[in-house]
């Protein structure tokens, strides 16, 4: 089935802040045939993202960043969570995709902005839906060519209250703190486990010597 199997009888916007959040009325098809009852749902409208790896082929590294996350500090109340547990995130470079921009255009800002990283080719990895049961928002995962020799440090545009912690990362060591559950988000996760599978071939297509 696809879009025209759903029938839209009314979308309002109850809320638009810093984010957005759109209620549907709607009904869809069944898989036995026939149609659903009517039912009302929330969407969290926030947009659609890129995320990128920098990868430098000649040290072997990656880079990672670790940032303050209010989702993170908000889920820390919750039992299945303990004092271990931190707001703070290794993550991915990540943006939003503005009106104009295609995904490479936003890597290649992101990359500047949250890094201070000017990366070359850019290999599409995959996409996906980051939370369809109440989200919108689509991510483009990437991996890019870059020099991260002199990357490091503490980045991020203050106006936007980013306090970002940049780390050129031994591609191994990454895969370590995976392993260990110290790299605990899905954007992290499903870039680098698609990073993990393919980093020989982009290691042996990049590396100058």
């Amino acid at each position: 089935m696809d879009a025209d199997d759903v029938d839209v009888i009314e979308k309002t916007t109850p809320f638009e802040g810093y984010f957005r959040v759109d209620r549907y009325r709607l009904k869809h098809r069944l898989f036995e045939g026939g149609w659903s009852g009517e039912m009302s749902r929330e969407v969290f409208e926030r947009g659609h993202a890129v995320s990128v790896i920098p990868y430098d082929a000649d040290l072997d590294k990656i880079v990672l960043i670790e940032q303050f996350r209010v989702g993170a500090f908000a889920a820390l109340s919750s039992p299945w969570f303990d004092k271990n547990d931190s707001p703070w995130l290794i993550e991915l470079i990540a943006g939003i995709i503005d009106p104009g921009e295609n995904p490479a255009d936003v890597v290649r800002r992101e990359a500047i902005e949250e890094a201070g990283c000017t990366v070359g080719e850019i290999v599409p990895a995959c996409r996906y839906l980051v939370t369809p049961g109440a989200s919108s928002e689509s991510m483009h995962a990437f991996v890019a060519q870059a020099d991260l020799s002199k990357v490091g440090g503490i980045h991020g545009l203050s106006d936007e209250h980013e306090n970002i912690r940049v780390m050129a990362v031994d591609a191994d060591q990454a895969f370590k703190w995976i392993d260990e559950g110290r790299i605990a988000n899905s954007m992290a996760l499903i870039g680098l486990y698609w990073f993990r599978q393919h980093r020989e071939a982009l290691r042996q297509r990049w590396r100058k010597s």
